[in-house]
């Protein structure tokens, strides 16, 4: 049977803060999901299994040691060998798979005009037709419609060997997880039962984690009132030696002078030990309180200091949409009003993306008055948005860092890196069109990469966000908390709803 152990595994870039901290666990045959916030070390995990990314301290260990892993990266932008060993494949298996997953061999000879979802289900079709024994998975439903979504559930739901998903969607971590391994702060926890079972236990445990957290606040302002009171004593101590010191006669050098200066000092040592432990103490509870502080201020709520566009129309678009020679999209008239929010539907590759982009060219408003966010950033976009953010002013620099710490991440870790995570640099974006006002978003699939917690903090920002949002999701629950109308793409045409 194979198994994948993780030993005392440890993990950090370089002097960094680790990544994962003395990990051990043993993942058996079915899915285990793996979950944790953005920039948790989900990832780097992912590449320590499949032997891409060298352990600081301890071990993987694959079992039967000469086991195939294969891991698919959360894009899938150049086709790989996997992917056209699979469409030149007629055998029994290859035939059930490109079945199950509603593949056509000919799409590969149109691939640059793919939709990202479409590719993802080739890229993931061409890991399990290599029949590995371990399957890792970094997001596999991103850019999926619903359709697809279900066609990649089925085919994986067939999958016998150890599967570990990294995903956001609540589907597929309750429909095919039989456990869950969580990363949290370096630590790297095992949970049984699907997503939605293992979710009650670890809240149960942070709610424990919590009264035990109170009661050290608690401790910590007994402790620094103790602190506070020795150094008032030991300062007064100090000033009633002095003054003896200065009222003692000449000839006051006998034996009970010197006894009194030795008790004095002897006294004064114990009194520093006293003070060192009640300051080591006091740091520690510091310590321990300003890491709950933190995770309560992140996810609150966005306020904008917003200027309202001065024209009521936005955006406008009309024509029709091509990609590859192909039509995609006949006759279109549509317009962004200011205070729009729109939700684009439709199955992949019927456009939606091309929609986005078109309206941004025909844009006649300021650009710097838009923000686009593709469904996937480049390196060297991440790279250019981090350099960007430095050179804000300080105030819209400070309002922007503010959102990305409301969003659940912490600002000085994210811009620590000149390569933050996707989903990092996702809300950093995000942030940076809202910290700068903007009047309008395209949005792309916005919470592609975004751990559960980052979701919900994301749509609490754009419920209240005052200006025009198209915004492109397959994600229901968030499509009902932040958009009003419905524009639907469908054989061609678009309709308004």
């Amino acid at each position: 049977m194979t198994a994948v152990h993780l030993r005392n595994l440890s993990f950090q870039y370089s002097s960094a803060v680790p990544v994962v901290v003395n990990a051990s666990c043993s993942l058996g045959p079915g899915w285990t999901g793996l979950v944790g916030a953005n920039g948790a070390g989900k990832t780097t995990l992912l590449r320590l299994i499949d032997g891409t990314l060298p352990a600081t301290a301890g071990s993987v260990e694959i079992d039967p040691a000469r086991g195939l892993v294969v891991r698919c990266p959360q894009t899938a932008d150049d086709i790989d060998a996997n992917v056209t060993s699979l469409a030149a494949a007629w055998d029994r298996e290859a035939n059930v798979l490109l079945g199950r997953l509603g593949l056509d061999r000919t799409d590969i000879d149109r691939w640059p005009t793919l939709s990202p979802g479409e590719r993802k289900r080739w890229q993931i079709g061409g890991a399990l037709y290599l029949q590995p024994d371990v399957l890792l998975l970094d997001e596999p439903t991103n850019h999926l419609d619903p359709e697809a979504r279900s066609l990649l559930l089925d085919a994986l739901d067939h999958f016998r060997g150890v599967g570990v998903v990294v995903s956001h969607d609540r589907a597929i971590l309750n429909q095919l997880c039989l456990r869950v391994l969580r990363v949290n702060s370096g630590e790297v926890q095992l949970w049984h039962g699907n997503y939605d079972t293992a979710h009650v236990a670890w809240a149960a445990e942070e709610a424990a984690q919590l009264e035990s957290y109170e009661k050290v606040s608690s401790e910590r302002k007994k402790v620094e009132r103790r602190l506070a009171d020795k150094r008032r004593a030991a300062a007064t101590k100090e000033a009633q030696h002095r003054r003896q010191l200065r009222t003692a006669g000449i000839k006051d050098k006998d034996a009970r002078s010197m006894e009194k200066k030795g008790r004095f000092a002897g006294g004064q040592a114990q009194g520093s030990r006293e003070m060192s432990l009640l300051r080591d103490e006091a740091e520690r509870l510091r310590i321990a309180a300003t890491a709950h502080d933190m995770k309560k201020k992140l996810g609150g709520s966005v306020f904008f200091d917003y200027e309202p566009a001065r024209k009521a129309r936005l955006l406008s678009y009309r024509g029709s949409l091509t990609a590859g020679g192909t039509t995609l999209v006949r006759s279109i008239d549509v317009v962004v009003e200011r205070n729009d929010r729109i939700r684009l539907t439709g199955p992949n590759g019927a456009g939606k993306s091309t929609l986005l982009r078109a309206l941004l060219a025909a844009a006649t408003i300021d650009r710097d008055r838009v923000l686009y966010l593709p469904q996937e950033l480049t390196r060297e976009d991440t790279r250019a948005l981090v350099e960007s953010v430095a050179t804000l002013d300080a105030a819209t620099r400070g309002r922007v860092l503010g959102i990305v710490g409301l969003l659940g991440s912490d600002p000085k870790r994210l811009l620590a890196t000149d390569l933050p995570s996707p989903g990092e640099a996702r809300k950093l974006l995000i942030a940076t069109g809202l910290g700068r006002g903007v009047w309008a978003l395209l949005l792309d699939e916005p919470t592609n990469h975004l751990d559960l917690p980052s979701i919900e903090r994301l749509e609490a920002a754009l419920a209240s966000y005052p200006g025009a949002m198209l915004v492109v999701t397959h994600d229901d629950f968030f499509a009902r908390g932040t958009t009003e109308t419905t524009w639907a793409i469908e054989d061609g045409r678009i309709s308004v709803d």
